[in-house]
């Protein structure tokens, strides 16, 4: 029956050096993640619909200077070698008639003389002029004021001689200019119209996420007040119907623990209400004998009596130094799982010699075999010695007086496991019974030999925390089908130290 073991992942920390943990609202968390950063995206969203404001308004404008200089360029001509701009005077009042802007207009001739408008506009660089009749646009400073201004060449040439590759263009420069007031408060106005009513929506969403938080953890707080109102000893399952999708899976879990956690109390008090009933049956024969020594008068009687005594308390001994060990076996710590390498061969050769006067006193032959190299392997040495020394009283309970018990070491044929076998000739054990034999308690109908029923369920919990397999076979070498005897192997991981021994051996 192949028994193995879970590795237990629990750190190796006491109660002194483990700090306390900071115990967080999971409401409080969840805000966190949604306040912060709506609360830094707010910000952005302003600058982003600032910049989007300005671009907005800067269209209307640049259209209306766009059509301004047009205008401008047109009324730009070349008269007996003189460029003038034929601009009446009610046009230069509706350039310069603008409540809010200040308007620049400047005409340049080809020479860059100036022919009329504002001298002070600032001249246009060689990697700014455009193309002919095309109009451009850029921001630049005039009387320390930031203005827009659009700027277009003029062809001067006539018609018929504009399409003359051989004479060289005679282009003017027209340029159209305004201040950016009425930009930046159409710019504000927008940014008004959307920022303000986000200073209201803002504390009604903060207060609607409040709100849904609450009505969502909601479940959590009915959970914990309905599993606070349960009785101590209510290990029954949570109903999970009642809690939403998200948390069925913690229900589930808890449900799973609670589960296991009633199975453990049942099985201990299984354990308990065992250990009462196999312990009755030693105190009350230790009870018996010593009221019965009370009343003889005979010594050979009282002798008598005091010898079952001394083996009804040897009895009740044993079965509590059994169920110590068992206790032990399931309730390591962490501290006495730490695993050291262990010579197998050696370990187990000392615990033969043990038993050795024991087997002599039933009329049994011990005998112990082991490989020509050491055999390694890692693990408690204090509860592997408990194993074996189950395993071999086991051995010699059921084997009668002239019989014999073997105990070997070996490694498997791939040399990655250390095998420990325990060889009896006694009745052996039935395929059907060999599931039940590991069991706390468990006796085999028609046994007469002395025992509790704990060794074996020793021998399995040891085996568990040692990541090992015990396996239970016929012993191959009887040769008497009535008493085919029992084969129990033990299989141990390897020890890494056990390689390299192989390679400097």
């Amino acid at each position: 029956m192949p028994l193995r073991n879970t590795p237990n992942t629990l750190p190796a920390d006491t109660p002194d050096n483990i700090a306390e943990p900071i115990q967080r609202s999971l409401f409080g968390e969840i805000l966190d993640w949604m306040l912060v950063p709506l609360l830094l995206l707010w910000p952005m969203s302003i600058a982003i619909t600032y910049l989007v404001a300005k671009s907005i308004a800067n269209q209307p404008f640049d259209r209306a200077l766009d059509d301004s200089v047009t205008v401008l360029s047109q009324q730009v001509r070349e008269v007996d070698g003189k460029v003038v701009a034929l601009l009446p005077g009610t046009a230069r009042d509706i350039l310069r008639a603008d409540d809010v802007d200040n308007v620049y207009y400047q005409v340049l001739g080809p020479r860059g003389e100036f022919v009329d408008g504002d001298r002070d506009m600032p001249a246009l660089v060689d990697e700014e002029k455009p193309a002919t009749s095309s109009v451009q646009f850029r921001n630049d400073r005039l009387h320390g004021t930031e203005v827009r201004i659009a700027y277009v060449l003029v062809d001067l040439r006539a018609p018929e001689q504009a399409s003359d590759a051989s004479r060289e263009p005679r282009l003017a420069l027209v340029q159209v200019g305004e201040t950016l007031d009425k930009r930046a408060q159409l710019a504000n106005e927008i940014i008004k119209g959307v920022i303000l009513p986000q200073f209201i929506i803002l504390p009604v969403a903060l207060a609607l996420v409040w709100f849904a938080l609450a009505r969502g953890l909601a479940p959590l707080a009915e959970l914990q007040q309905r599993i606070r109102a349960r009785r101590p000893d209510d290990l029954s399952p949570i109903a999970s119907g009642q809690v939403p999708e998200e948390i069925s899976p913690l229900v589930r879990s808890l449900n799973d623990m609670l589960e296991r956690l009633s199975q453990t109390i049942q099985l201990q008090k299984r354990f308990i209400a065992d250990a009462a009933h196999q312990m009755k049956t030693p105190l009350a024969g230790m009870r018996m004998q010593s009221e019965l020594a009370l009343r003889q008068t005979s010594q050979t009687e009282i002798h008598r009596s005091l010898e079952q005594l001394s083996k009804s308390s040897e009895s009740a001994t044993r079965l509590i130094n059994q169920l110590l060990a068992l206790a032990h076996a399931e309730n390591q710590t962490p501290q006495a799982k730490a695993f050291v390498p262990i010579e197998l061969c050696e370990l187990a050769r000392n615990v033969v010699q043990d038993w050795v006067q024991t087997a002599f006193t039933r009329h049994i032959d011990i005998g112990f075999e082991q490989p020509g190299h050491p055999v390694m392997t890692s693990g408690n040495p204090m509860m592997l010695r408990e194993l074996l020394g189950n395993l071999i009283d086991n051995a010699l309970r059921y084997t009668p007086p002239h019989g014999s018990v073997t105990i070997r070491v070996r490694i498997d044929e791939d040399r990655e496991h250390a095998m420990l076998e325990i060889e009896d000739t006694g009745p052996g054990i039935a395929a059907t019974e060999r599931n039940h034999v590991f069991e706390r308690f468990y006796r085999i109908l028609g046994s007469n030999a002395e025992g509790s029923g704990l060794g074996l369920a020793i021998v399995r919990e040891i085996a568990l925390q040692h990541d090992a397999e015990v396996d239970i076979f016929n012993n191959p070498h009887s040769h008497d089908p009535k008493v085919p005897g029992s084969l129990f192997r033990v299989t141990l991981p390897m020890s890494q130290l056990h390689a390299f021994i192989e390679d400097i051996g």
